[in-house]
């Protein structure tokens, strides 16, 4: 679908906003009034970034640029504070436009191209020639979204498109990156989390800001409907494209957006605000078992009484370890907790359910000297070294 001519965002109110898109456009204004007045105080370092149309950026993460001339090359020195995830669908082309209002001349947008269909080339042109008629900066960034075994492909593609998000902020100084993620993504992840038995991190679903690699993300469009957007799209005659893998049922996600949501909107009309609550509740007693959980950490880690520290090295000196004793002092349901913390935060790794069970069976049952421990656990194996767990990456043998 290819865009058709509309007004400059810089020069047109919004008409004829929805509800919840207009309570979403007052909430996200708060927040960028203090990121444009504190970017407009001083001209940053992206000056090759603010003259370009198109940037491309190779496997190994270096984004070239590309100057472009007309309105997308500035006259003096203007900073580009806010970044738009910009993919050309509905979702994203609404967050730009919304952000274009919002901050007129002061946003950017970052397209990934990922190469996995086909259509890929179609939505980069469709990209470019949107931000050409509404004179913003775009930076297409090209990723190679290899997967790891045993990682789906969908989760490596979002992996690589974080990191080139977060590379292309730093590399264009974006403060922050709007994504366009809405209320009926928000139920879709809920929903998958559910038909994967996942627990309390997978039931907060996805939160509406947060950092990764040094680069601030916030998803404004949280509690719009998928609908909404498309209504005020078409309202103000804004083209998008369509990513045809979206109709593909053999993907969960899809089957849950094309079969479930039309039944839960029949069937509970409130569906998003009721399971968003539900989503909003398990992110906040995650929090509380994280809190909980680094402080058991950290009474596990103390002195002890003679002395020593609680994360001494045993024989083979591989780390400071997890303290068995302590451990033990903990409920069943603690022991987990503290387990899942410590691998996270320290290792950055994550057991399964069964993983976990028999790692909790083998501490439960530790109770002479020559006990032996050694357990596959997420990316590595867990063994006992001394009076410790230690935790031995795939790749530094054990």
């Amino acid at each position: 679908m290819a865009a058709s001519p509309t007004p400059s965002p810089a020069d047109a109110e919004p008409a004829g906003l929805p509800a919840a898109l207009a309570a979403a456009r007052k909430a996200a204004l708060i927040g960028l009034s203090e990121l444009v007045g504190s970017a407009s105080s001083a001209a940053t370092a992206a000056t090759a970034a603010n003259k370009a149309t198109v940037a491309s950026e190779s496997s190994s993460g270096a984004c070239a640029v590309k100057p472009g001339p007309g309105p997308l090359a500035p006259a003096a020195e203007v900073s580009y504070p806010l970044a738009v995830a910009f993919s050309g669908g509905a979702d994203s082309t609404a967050l730009l436009r919304l952000a274009c209002d919002l901050a007129p001349g002061r946003v950017q947008a970052f397209h990934i191209h990922h190469g996995l269909q086909d259509a890929a080339d179609d939505f980069e042109r469709h990209c470019v020639a949107l931000c050409e008629a509404w004179q913003v900066p775009l930076a297409v960034v090209r990723v190679q979204a290899r997967h790891a075994p045993g990682e789906s492909p969908e989760d490596a593609a979002r992996r690589a498109r974080y990191a080139a998000l977060a590379e292309a902020a730093r590399s264009h100084a974006a403060q922050r990156i709007w994504l366009g993620q809405h209320a009926d993504d928000q139920v879709e992840t809920l929903l998958l989390a559910l038909s994967r038995g996942a627990g309390l991190p997978g039931l907060a679903a996805m939160p509406a800001h947060f950092e990764r690699g040094g680069v601030v993300f916030e998803r404004p469009l949280l509690a719009v409907p998928g609908a909404e957007l498309r209504t005020w799209l078409r309202a103000l005659g804004v083209a998008w494209v369509e990513d045809p893998s979206n109709q593909d049922a053999s993907f969960t996600r899809n089957r849950i957006r094309l079969q479930l949501l039309p039944a839960l909107e029949a069937a509970f009309p409130q569906f998003r605000e009721t399971f968003a609550r539900s989503a909003r509740h398990a992110a906040q007693a995650q929090v509380l078992l994280e809190q909980v959980a680094a402080q058991d950490l950290a009474m596990a880690l103390a002195p002890t009484a003679e002395g020593g520290q609680g994360g001494d090295r045993g024989e083979r000196g591989v780390s400071a370890g997890l303290p068995i004793a302590p451990l033990q002092a903990l409920t069943r349901e603690r022991q987990a907790n503290l387990l899942r913390h410590w691998l996270r935060a320290v290792h950055r790794t994550a057991p399964t359910a069964a993983q976990l069970e028999e790692v909790l069976g083998q501490v439960a049952a530790c109770r002479t000297r020559g006990h032996r421990i050694h357990l596959r656990v997420g990316a590595g194996h867990l063994e006992r070294d001394g009076p410790a767990l230690v935790f031995l990456r795939s790749d530094q043998g054990g």
